[in-house]
Order: C-alpha cells, then structure tokens, then sequence
C-alpha cells in the first residue's frame, strides 16, 4: 500500500473508531439523564476529566448531562475548561481532605472510563470509596467490559481473556509496554466489580451497552 494511501486508511479507520466511542458515549448520557429526570440534582462531578479537548469524544458524557446548575471537575491532569464551575487536581485514589469533600460533594458523580486507569483492585476499591464519600445522591460508573471480544485501547481482540500475567507478556511482546503496566490498565468484569460494590455495602443496579451483539461497557449506578 502507497504511503498516502496508508495515512488515508489510518485516518477513516481513527474516524471510525471515534465515532463508535462518541455514540457509546451519548448512549451513557441518555441513560444517566433518564435516571435522573425525575430527581432534584442540582450539581455534577466529573471524575477522571481528561485535558484533551482535540477529540471529539473527550468529556462527551458530563457535557451532555441536562438540567445541571453547576458542574465540577476532579482530575489528575490539568484540566482548564470553562465548562466547570470547580475544578480540583487531584488523582481519585489519594485521601480527601474535609474541605475538599465539602467542595466537591455533588448531587450527582460521574466517572467515565476511569477506574481501569487508576492501577490495581486496591486503588480500584479506592476509587470507588471516594466516589461514595462524594456523592450526595447517585453516582454512575462506567468502564469497558473485560469479556468483551475486541479490547479498545489495544484493539486487539481476544488476548486480554487470558489471565491478566500472560496478557501483560504478550503486550509487551508486542511493543505495548504502555498498555501492560498495570498503573495505566487494569480491565474489570462485571465480578470482579461486584466483589468491590458488595464489600462497600451500598445499593447498586447494573446496566450494560452492547456493541455488535456484545457486552461491551458495564455501568454501575449506585444511590445513597
């Protein structure tokens, strides 16, 4: 294939993908905005908010959140969006102070496509207490489903079913090293998230989108 015709594929096919995440993406907005139409929720924290302002699917879900007075940021990347009347830098792992709890509580926490991002179970089970402590009303977690065929960051299919060692030496073997250090990618399935919410003892319901007849993100909706 000619140089330009490889730079043309490579562009269609980034397209495509992005277009895919971006429908994914409003599905979760659809969905969180018909849990909470019939509620009082005055502000929005977004977890795990990315500085990217170039994709078209960055923040797509905390943007199209409807009926929010005031939407809030955490973050460990250094976010400068005029989209959020509070914005904290901060990794979602790291202990809370009373005045940041204070600030940031919301009616309604949203974390996208984060918690496989934050590093092993401990930091996972973390994640998830600091959303607990944040949250004033419901919070909504989203994250790729492990089970599903094509694994998204890597988009390779298949490989991420082994057991989560050889997974890593295949990455690796492959020039993903990124991708195999667990700090930057821990995949979840629906148990393992299970194991987490049962042991914080909240109430919780389970959604799933689909994606080519498949499981392909789990969301996790959680009420104080």
């Amino acid at each position: 294939m000619h140089k330009d015709q490889d730079k043309i594929y490579a562009i269609n096919h980034y397209n495509f993908l992005d277009k895919i995440v971006l429908k994914k993406r409003l599905e979760i907005s659809n969905i969180i905005n018909n849990i909470i139409k019939d509620l009082q929720v005055y502000d929005a924290l977004d977890i795990g908010t990315t500085s990217d302002d170039k994709n078209v699917s960055s923040n797509t879900v905390i943007k199209n959140i409807k009926n929010i007075e005031k939407f809030k940021c955490i973050s460990d990347q250094m976010v400068t969006s005029n989209f959020f009347s509070k914005i904290l830098k901060k990794s979602i792992t790291e202990e809370f102070s009373e005045n940041e709890l204070y600030k940031f509580s919301s009616d309604l926490v949203v974390s996208n496509a984060t918690i496989e991002h934050v590093g092993g179970v401990l930091n996972q089970k973390k994640m998830i207490q600091n959303i607990i402590k944040l949250t004033k009303k419901i919070f909504v977690i989203t994250t790729p489903n492990r089970f599903y065929p094509i694994e998204l960051h890597t988009k390779i299919p298949l490989i991420h079913w082994f057991p989560k060692s050889i997974y890593r030496k295949i990455l690796k073997f492959l020039g993903l090293s990124f991708y195999a250090n667990e700090e930057n990618l821990n995949l979840l399935t629906v148990d393992e998230l299970k194991k987490i919410l049962n042991s914080e003892k909240i109430t919780y319901e389970i959604k799933f989108l689909k994606l080519f007849f498949f499981k392909s993100n789990i969301i996790i909706i959680g009420k104080k």
